[in-house]
């Protein structure tokens, strides 16, 4: 059986932490196509023009320009064509309010960044586990 593999977005405003993802996504042998957004404005651009077959998985920051990730949340689960993407929260906010905000818009998992790379590995890798169950 031939396993296809979804395609992922990252919003992101930090090219250190885009940087991050993609080491711990060769670390973790992940090959799925990432494709990477700077802000949620830019996100929903991509979302609704540009990324075919849509993303079934967003990786998505809180403190962005433009439009935060809580901002950019609203809007995606308000668009019937973009609403049922699992979206995991990857952040540094540990504010109580950015995780209630982010799990009332059903996100799948709000993950604080870690601070060394090796737990960001191990952080990704979890992530794979749940990405793997979306390609079956």
């Amino acid at each position: 059986m031939i396993q296809k593999l979804v395609n992922i977005l990252l919003v992101e405003d930090d090219e250190v932490d885009v940087m991050n993802v993609k080491r711990a996504f060769s670390k973790n042998n992940i090959k799925n196509e990432l494709f990477v957004a700077g802000n949620g404005v830019e996100a929903l651009d991509m979302l609704r023009t540009s990324i075919v077959p849509v993303p079934r998985i967003i990786i998505l920051d809180i403190n962005m320009p433009k439009m935060n990730g809580i901002e950019f949340l609203k809007h995606l689960r308000d668009d019937e064509t973009l609403k049922n993407i699992s979206v995991f929260v990857m952040t540094t906010s540990n504010e109580d309010s950015d995780k209630i905000n982010a799990y009332n818009l059903n996100v799948a998992g709000y993950i604080l960044k870690p601070l060394s790379f090796e737990k960001f590995i191990t952080s990704v890798a979890t992530l794979k586990n749940f990405w793997s169950l979306c390609e079956m």
